[in-house]
């Protein structure tokens, strides 16, 4: 049976696997020697220690992977969050040696131990190209099922023109530990340099100003004003919105450890935060949901909010 349109957005997919299983190897293709280059997004305070004091943890970087690793500037969000945008440029095995020395420091850097055993599971998020993104769902999802099984993490890509109309590309959500992490972006950039357009598509880390213009009263006159002013506004406007959601509900927001939650406020660049168990709405039973970001975000984050809940009660 063919799979329905939501199906294909594969906006949640998640396959477990006996961890005893072994890693497959995939053989290199023969285009893996041809430069290409990946992005995945930073917050401000990432991408400051991925510079480092006077660009030295940066060059240190790219001096041990020999690559390229440029960063959009601190004003240039990924359009929808309030995220900056890493490039890495390379052939595939510099490249994923650049992108374990990130990684690997973000970890040191900004996660906190909880005294377990277990490696810690983080969040990446690639940004591909919507006309690379089929070629990584596969038919049905085949192929996203299959990387995930082989990788062990849990990949979810973003439906299209979800954080901005007219985006050209979209966020492959890589959770996982950091292994895990890293099979998975192997496996996707293996696949990605077969992608004639993917290739063609290698452009500065930061190429959404025309995208910004368009959604601004911009005219000749006015030519003094810079974009990066009216990003700075945008984010100045950031705004509240609270929504009751019924208490027995709020598991589905949440998820377990928080995981659902934390994907939220990824997709949509908006913070989520929810009362406390007995802080119900006034004359209700709900809780309070309030979600502070630009209004975009906000509608994004609400509208996710809201489908969690209606899978469910729909049912």
């Amino acid at each position: 049976m063919e799979a329905s349109e939501s199906e294909r957005s594969v906006l949640s997919s998640e396959v477990q696997q006996d961890q005893s299983s072994p890693r497959k190897s995939t053989p290199p293709p023969d285009n893996e020697d041809k430069g290409t280059h990946l992005r995945f997004l930073l917050s401000n305070a990432e991408a400051g220690s991925i510079i480092g004091k006077g660009g030295s943890t940066i060059n240190d970087i790219q001096s041990k992977s020999r690559t390229r690793v440029q960063l959009s500037r601190n004003y240039e969000y990924f359009p929808g969050t309030t995220d900056r945008i890493i490039m890495v440029s390379g052939i595939v095995g510099e490249i994923l040696k650049a992108v374990d020395l990130i990684l690997s420091k973000l970890l040191d850097e900004f996660y906190v131990e909880d005294g377990g055993d277990t490696d810690p599971e983080s969040n990446i998020r690639l940004v591909v190209p919507n006309s690379s993104c089929g070629g990584i769902i596969g038919k049905g999802g085949a192929t996203i099922r299959s990387l995930i099984e082989d990788s062990r993490a849990n990949i979810k890509i973003s439906p299209q023109d979800i954080y901005s109309p007219g985006l050209p590309d979209r966020l492959i959500i890589i959770t996982g530990t950091l292994g895990d992490q890293m099979r998975a972006i192997e496996l996707i950039l293996l696949k990605l340099i077969k992608d004639p357009y993917y290739l063609q598509s290698v452009n500065a880390p930061f190429p959404y100003a025309a995208l910004l213009y368009n959604g601004m009263n911009y005219v000749p006159n006015g030519v003094g004003v810079k974009y990066q002013n009216w990003l700075q506004n945008q984010e100045d406007r950031s705004t509240s919105v609270t929504i009751g959601i019924a208490d027995e509900h709020i598991g589905l927001i949440v998820g377990r450890g928080g995981r659902t939650i934390m994907e939220i406020s990824q997709f949509s660049g908006a913070r989520v935060k929810i009362s406390n168990r007995g802080d119900f709405i006034s004359g209700t039973s709900n809780r309070k949901v309030t979600i502070t970001g630009p209004q975009r975000a906000i509608s994004v984050a609400e509208s996710m909010i809201l489908r969690r809940v209606a899978s469910v009660t729909e049912r």
